[in-house]
């Protein structure tokens, strides 16, 4: 940010006549919207509840959402004491800066090193499958950073479906409603897979995938082991456990299991649950030997949230995120708005167009992607805050 800027910054944030009734400052909708479905994993979408993570792709016929836990890691308990001889080498690297001996200092940097604290992991994939007979047209796909909800919607014929997304803190799942303004035409199959070793079972309106993670994974930047990726360590502490349930819900369409799937034919809205867990329990225990039920914990958090409605359910996930969110409010010019889709918005803005709206919102993006990657009494954010598709991440995804 150049001075300019941030003296815009400073003098709008004493403004207090730009207070709303609610003391909240008044701004434009911090929203990013695209007209196409994400090509890829970057340009996916991301929601979080600090410990549920997920991108969103919005394809029409094949919605994907990728999924993270962020306890979810390969090895085992910490050595809290790596490097016991690493403090003896502080004095030196002190002095050999004073002296301006970077190759030395870098040297007895290295020294102070302690071991590789593993791998943050994927937990694995849903996949909703919606079937239509034509094309779909008239295509939006955004997220509101100011209320936490993702939502996709397009329209094939007569039919306009919209899918609505969000991943809850109060309640831990992430919640995903898909509706059509015609009636019993939405027709649909959700199935799940992992890059982790996993099992899928599939009963009533139930999907669940059950595995284990790695009990070591090299990080991506060395090529030294035969065998990156090992499951069970005879020398060391097995994998964590992890579990993961899709719960599938319609008012008025018919849910089938079928295989390792859920179908739903017929329908004019279906609620599709998720909710997951790891046997974590503690940087100092075995996750396998010594963790939680995760299942339990899977079960517990599932049967609370399905009780609720869905538009309940969105109100305390919003009212629970803005007490976070709507501490802070930027107002550059007043974010003036540019009726473009944010891809292209932000490539007129690096061929020099004049944006203060999009500097606000990417100032705001960031706050978003901190409070919906990490919470109180959870794990702090890391490397890529809680998303990530990699088994072997840049730089394992870690601190």
């Amino acid at each position: 940010m150049n001075f300019v800027n941030l003296l815009r910054v400073v003098v709008l944030v004493i403004v207090l006549n730009s207070f709303t009734d609610s003391g909240v400052f008044a701004q434009p909708s911090l929203k990013l919207w695209y007209d196409q479905s994400a090509h890829n994993w970057n340009e996916a979408l991301p929601i979080g509840n600090g410990r549920l993570g997920a991108m969103i792709f919005g394809d029409p016929q094949e919605e994907h959402l990728q999924l993270n836990e962020a306890s979810l890691w390969s090895g085992g308990p910490a050595n809290l004491d790596p490097n016991p001889q690493g403090k003896q080498y502080l004095a030196q690297i002190r002095e050999a800066l004073a002296k301006e001996d970077y190759k030395l200092a870098e040297s007895l940097t290295s020294r102070m090193q302690g071991l590789f604290t593993e791998s943050y992991l994927p937990l694995g994939d849903v996949y909703i499958r919606q079937m239509f007979n034509g094309k779909a047209g008239g295509y939006r796909r955004e997220l509101d950073i100011q209320s936490a909800l993702a939502r996709t919607a397009f329209q094939v014929g007569d039919a306009t479906f919209t899918r609505e997304y969000l991943a809850s803190a109060p309640d831990q799942v992430i919640a995903v409603r898909i509706t059509s303004n015609k009636a019993a035409s939405i027709n649909l199959s959700v199935s799940a897979s992992s890059v982790l070793q996993h099992r899928v079972a599939v009963s009533g309106d139930d999907l669940l995938v059950q595995g284990k993670a790695p009990s070591h994974v090299d990080p991506s930047y060395l090529q030294t082991m035969e065998l990156p990726v090992v499951y069970n360590d005879p020398a060391g502490c097995r994998g964590m456990r992890y579990a993961w349930k899709i719960k599938v819900k319609s008012t008025d369409g018919k849910v089938v299991a079928s295989g390792d799937s859920l179908s739903v034919n017929g329908a004019t809205e279906v609620l599709v649950f998720i909710s997951a867990a790891t046997s974590f329990n503690g940087f100092d225990k075995c996750p396998d030997s010594d963790g939680v039920d995760e299942l339990a914990l899977v079960n517990k958090y599932l049967d609370q949230a399905v009780k609720l409605e869905f538009p309940a359910l969105q109100t305390r996930h919003v009212t629970d995120y803005q007490t976070y969110f709507n501490r802070v409010s930027l107002v550059l010019d007043g974010n003036k708005e540019v009726n473009l889709p944010t891809d292209k918005r932000l490539l007129s803005y690096t061929q020099g167009a004049s944006d203060t709206g999009l500097e606000a919102l990417y100032f705001q993006f960031g706050r978003y992607l901190l409070i919906s990657s990490s919470r109180e009494d959870g794990r702090a954010a890391n490397l890529q805050g809680i998303w990530n598709h990699h088994l072997r991440a840049p730089w394992s995804s870690n601190y």
